[in-house]
């Protein structure tokens, strides 16, 4: 197979009919590192929104158990992507990730909110440091794939495309983010989190680097020092440089879903889907209440 072959195979396809299948064949064969960097920057930032980051810190779920939510929350949206909606494990998947949503008094708009991070971020990542950008056909797969996701979690008034899903989320950040120091906990946390993937000593050198990935609104909002220019570009050009080098490497032969990525580390003899994710007991930890919005489908 030649480098391009796979990107040719997915402009043959039909980006509505066969979005999942086109999804998956960007993140498991073109873009698995990306993705899932994508993703986790997707998810972080939607810290910075003091209604989501604030319950987050409440429920202490990504202060106090930062490895397990992660390994969840990853382990739960890929199932999705590698057996699709309408198999045995994504139904299951959808059905987890719902119970959980139904426990908080979360509304719509910040559910509709954390949706258009997993369609944009992924967009804007890969332009940025992929070894080359989405195709059209990819970023309309992406954009329906979640479309059908958002659809079976219940949430309302999902934008069509993905412009209308930028531009929400556009819109939303320049509304709602702000300084809340519940969320700063969880964002400190998640930093930790990352650096302890890696050597102890190189701890500082992450974190440093990993904050020169992020935007002024995302800084200012965490009320953390924008690392100097240099630092900025320094980083910047080394993702960059990854990616330039990938697009040498032959094209993946095989697969690679997030339940094999390295950083997945609290389930070393196995997991059942319908076991991951919270257990939110009444009285404890945020008392979970009924959502406000919309009943899920699943």
């Amino acid at each position: 197979m030649k480098r391009f072959e796979r990107l040719e195979q997915i402009r043959r396809m039909d980006p509505y009919e066969d979005a999942s299948e086109i999804y998956r064949l960007s993140v498991a064969y073109e873009f698995p590192w990306d993705f899932t960097r994508a993703l986790e920057l997707a998810l972080y930032r939607t810290y910075a929104v003091p209604s989501i980051g604030r319950l987050l810190a409440r429920t202490a779920e990504l202060t106090d158990r930062t490895q397990k939510r992660y390994d969840d929350t990853a382990l739960l949206l890929d199932a999705v992507v590698e057996h699709g909606f309408d198999s045995e494990q994504g139904r299951t998947a959808v059905r987890r990730i719902n119970q959980m949503h139904r426990c908080y008094d979360i509304s719509d708009d910040d559910m509709r909110y954390v949706l258009c991070t997993f369609v944009v971020m992924p967009r804007r990542w890969i332009d940025s440091y992929g070894w080359r950008r989405l195709s059209r056909h990819e970023i309309v797969a992406s954009t329906v794939h979640y479309r059908t996701l958002g659809q079976r979690m219940g949430i309302k008034d999902i934008p069509e495309s993905y412009e209308e899903f930028e531009a929400c989320l556009d819109a939303y950040e320049e509304a709602h983010f702000a300084w809340d120091e519940g969320a700063r906990r969880v964002s400190d946390a998640t930093l930790a989190l990352m650096a302890s993937w890696y050597p102890r000593p190189l701890a500082p050198l992450l974190r440093t680097a990993t904050l020169a990935l992020l935007d002024e609104p995302l800084l200012k909002a965490f009320r953390y020092t924008p690392p100097d220019p240099v630092t900025r570009a320094l980083v910047r050009r080394a993702v960059r440089a990854r990616g330039r080098a990938v697009r040498l490497l032959p094209p993946r032969r095989a697969p690679h879903f997030a339940r094999q990525n390295w950083e997945i580390k609290s389930y070393p003899d196995g997991y059942r889907l319908q076991d991951l994710g919270t257990r939110p007991v009444p009285g404890v930890r945020g008392c979970p209440v009924r959502h406000t919005g919309g009943s899920p489908t699943q």
